[in-house]
């Protein structure tokens, strides 16, 4: 084959190679070959951690513009406790009457109309006092104590609880007793049987004392007459002794 004929051959080989690698037939690199592991990636990856492992820098403050306020912390909420309760020292009277409007008293001290009611009263025997027109007053002396309590004072109730020793004197001699008297009538008790009584107030048709004369006379309706004085020979406690019993014998009359 001349020399022209081969270079000619030769072109056209070369040829064909530029073509095949223009078409991506062949690699850049040959498969088979054991080509050299490329260290740039790795480089980035490490990089990439670096970068990320990396403390995030402190944000740079403005000198002129205030630091910024922290969340307030929330704050617990204190725990009551529920104060004991105090004992009470005083009394609360409640005092109701059956008159209504009656005038109440303690101690001498007006308190109000019934029905009333007395706050902080002291402990201890007080005297309770209970009045209003047309009847007769009453007086109770109650033992107060710590804490309220309800007290019904009656002014319609007759009440009645006297007693006087005395002498009767008889036409000839006399014998020592005593006089009582309840809302139930007037008794005499004495160890002389034959004198001794029980009269109701209705039944009394004469009682009258004589205070100048330290004597009380006393007549049963429809029997005996009674001549009583003080053996002490003074007319105090006799005289006392009639007023009362008079008082409740015109009531009941």
């Amino acid at each position: 084959m001349s020399r022209q004929t081969l270079v000619a051959v030769g072109l056209v080989a070369a040829a064909g190679l530029a073509g095949a690698y223009a078409l991506g037939v062949f690699d850049a690199a040959d498969p088979g070959t054991d080509a050299p592991a490329s260290t740039s990636a790795p480089a980035r990856a490490d990089g990439d951690r670096a970068a990320s492992a990396a403390p995030t820098p402190a944000p740079r403050l403005d000198p002129d513009r205030p630091a910024p306020s922290r969340p307030a912390s929330p704050t617990s909420t204190p725990v009551t406790s529920t104060p004991e309760p105090v004992a009470p020292t005083t009394a609360t009277l409640h005092i109701t009457s059956d008159v209504p409007g009656a005038q109440v008293f303690i101690d001498n001290k007006f308190v109000g109309t019934a029905p009333a009611t007395a706050q902080d009263v002291v402990p201890g025997q007080r005297k309770i006092n209970v009045q209003a027109p047309g009847y007769e007053g009453v007086i109770e002396f109650v033992d107060v104590a710590v804490g309220p309590r309800d007290l019904m004072i009656s002014l319609k109730t007759i009440r009645l609880d006297q007693k006087v020793s005395v002498t009767h004197k008889h036409r000839v001699g006399s014998c020592a007793g005593t006089l009582i008297a309840t809302p139930e009538g007037v008794r005499y008790v004495t160890d002389n049987k034959d004198d001794g009584f029980s009269v109701s107030l209705q039944n009394l048709e004469t009682f009258q004392a004589d205070f100048l004369q330290n004597n009380l006379k006393l007549k049963i309706r429809g029997g005996r007459s009674y001549d009583f004085t003080d053996p002490s020979g003074k007319a105090e406690a006799l005289y006392l002794f009639h007023q009362e019993v008079d008082k409740v014998r015109q009531r009941v009359k």
